[in-house]
């Protein structure tokens, strides 16, 4: 009996999981509480969101994932990690076909599209809901950057062949580097848009791990 009471100890020490306390360990269950400055949207301002689900994006260079939050309006946000020069958290929102049209000349996006990629996309109308989530003008910084989507967390296993959705992504940031503009374009036609800001990792305020 002491023998297996000391293997299994030794195989839940080995087991335990990390201090929580950098997003890059979030996992599906996980509440982060966010900072409640007015420099943040309201949807963001002093939340408490909880992690849905973690998605992998494949790509040759490597793979980058996406955490899928919740809060009390049970509006879906979106947060990765920008390993740029110095890691930022960079939320997003999902945005229709009409809300696009609204917040932007149609013909000025719609060049995110063609080649060579040096779309210039200026904000023509600020919405209430989606201000503080927009810059004034955007240039393009992504072309028909191919990879695959997988509603699975592959951070601790390799990715299962065939489970991706192949896509391309184009981009866009505004001159002062703290919004962005993508588009995600599925093989079938289907077409995400994501507006998206850029901010310190220090806006977590706290961390709270699943049960």
């Amino acid at each position: 009996m002491g023998f297996l009471k000391s293997l299994f100890s030794k195989q839940a020490k080995k087991e335990a999981r990390p201090a929580l306390n950098h997003p890059s360990l979030l996992m599906a269950g996980d509440i982060i509480k966010l900072d409640d400055s007015f420099a943040l949207p309201a949807q963001l301002r002093g939340q408490s969101l909880e992690v849905k689900q973690v998605n992998t994006y494949e790509y040759e260079q490597g793979n980058e994932f996406e955490w899928v939050l919740q809060g009390n309006d049970n509006v879906l946000l979106f947060m990765n990690i920008d390993d740029d020069d110095t890691q930022s958290l960079v939320f997003s929102r999902k945005i229709n076909r009409e809300t696009v049209g609204e917040l932007f000349d149609l013909g000025q996006f719609s060049q995110l599209f063609d080649e060579p990629g040096n779309a210039l996309i200026e904000t023509k109308n600020q919405l209430a809901d989606l201000s503080q989530w927009l810059g004034e003008q955007y240039r393009q910084c992504e072309f028909a950057r191919m990879g695959y989507f997988h509603q699975q967390d592959f951070r601790q296993r390799n990715i299962e062949q065939e489970t991706g959705d192949s896509f391309e992504r184009y981009g866009a940031i505004s001159d002062d580097e703290r919004y962005g503009l993508e588009a995600e374009v599925y093989q079938d036609g289907e077409t995400d848009v994501l507006v998206s800001l850029y901010r310190p990792l220090s806006d977590i305020r706290e961390y709270w791990p699943r049960s």
